[in-house]
């Protein structure tokens, strides 16, 4: 018998001052048995630091074609693509011939500045792709906050940001590599 999504609910509240949107989402997130707390926590991240009213997730790992978020106009053309982790280079180049703006997230320490190493190059001509980096003690200090009932708050201003819930607040560390 094969093992079941594991769904987390969560009432999140973002307020980011440099994009001046505020507004409240409830998601339902569906953690795929092969993901990782830690990687379902920084798609959460990732939603909150590009949070628009039609920003939705995308069918998750076990599809190829989607990327963990997107955002796309009334037309369907992909206005934002947001890759969570280490994709390969094709990938990249692909979503950059798809959308107007790609992003990639990574979070893996070491093994990401690795990966960026030899990746770099080859997306080099893809103008459309930021690359930004979580570092390892942001990611463990978000995944202590996973549950599968969560209220967050998202504080963003001036490139820092803050998530907190009821007791803890996070302090995240974030570079951007492109």
């Amino acid at each position: 018998m094969a093992v079941k999504a594991t769904i987390y609910k969560v009432d999140l509240q973002i307020s980011d001052m440099d994009r001046h949107y505020y507004q409240a989402h409830s998601l339902t997130l569906a953690q795929h048995p092969s993901e990782t707390e830690e990687r379902l926590m920084v798609r959460l991240l990732a939603f909150a630091l590009n949070a628009s009213e039609s920003l939705a997730f995308g069918k998750g790992i076990s599809t190829d074609d989607e990327p963990d978020l997107w955002d796309r106009d009334l037309t369907g053309s992909i206005e934002l693509w947001i890759d969570i982790g280490q994709p390969d280079e094709q990938r990249i180049r692909k979503a950059c011939g798809r959308a107007r703006k790609v992003i990639v997230l990574t979070y893996s320490g070491r093994s990401a500045d690795i990966w960026w190493e030899k990746t770099a190059a080859a997306v080099e001509r893809c103008k459309n792709l930021a690359v930004s980096d979580l570092s390892a003690a942001s990611t463990q200090a978000l995944t202590a906050l996973a549950n599968r009932n969560m209220k967050l708050q998202v504080f963003i201003q001036d490139g820092q940001v803050q998530v907190m819930d009821e007791s803890v607040t996070v302090d995240l560390e974030m570079s951007v590599r492109r």
